[in-house]
């Protein structure tokens, strides 16, 4: 019984969670701590944390974390199917129609006008990102303490491998990670 309640549980987060990790973060704590009590307030906060830095979406990670921590392996697995079956579904029937329609003029017409769209948001996430790891404070103040010199010169030395040197990607965030940690040490031996 309890792996169906985990499933549908899961199937409900999946199926109802627009808009990514933190938009089902409400809808995981109504299922899992207030409506089946399977976990308190205080291991819901410890879920999210774990959550957030394991790799992989945060729905799929927390489903897998309450599957386990309620029923075992066993349970992960099958939290973590319900979470993610409702996107499998829609993805699959999103990719019959679009192969079924491709050639018709206004569906590419829809997709060109979306893509604009697409760059703008990427590029969004990446200035957010950009502006909260050089500036401190979060907000864009150019005053003394408040920009991160090493992680301008970091930016540098990345943009400079992947785009003057063609550099892997992953590569370089592993290269400005361990040297980054490099320097982190070097400064408190100092």
């Amino acid at each position: 019984m309890i792996y169906l309640q985990l499933f549908l549980s899961f199937l409900q987060i999946g199926a109802f969670s627009f808009g990514g990790g933190y938009a089902a973060m409400p809808l995981i704590q109504s299922q899992v701590v207030d409506l089946h009590g399977w976990l308190t307030m205080k291991e819901f906060t410890d879920l999210v944390t774990i959550a957030e830095m394991t790799p992989g979406p945060i729905a799929v990670n927390s489903a897998t974390f309450v599957g386990t921590q309620i029923a075992g392996p066993l349970g992960a697995v099958i939290a973590t199917l319900g979470c993610i079956l409702p996107s499998c579904i829609f993805v699959t029937a999103l990719a019959y129609i679009y192969m079924k329609y491709r050639k018709m003029s206004m569906l590419q017409g829809i997709l060109d006008s979306l893509r604009p769209a697409v760059v703008a948001m990427i590029a969004k996430a990446g200035l957010t990102i950009l502006i909260s790891a050089v500036f401190l404070s979060g907000a864009v103040k150019f005053a003394a303490g408040n920009v991160s010199v090493r992680a301008v010169i970091w930016f540098v030395i990345a943009v400079v491998l992947l785009r003057k040197k063609k550099m892997n990607p992953i590569l370089v965030m592993v290269l400005c990670g361990v040297f980054e940690t490099i320097c982190v040490l070097v400064m408190k031996w100092i």
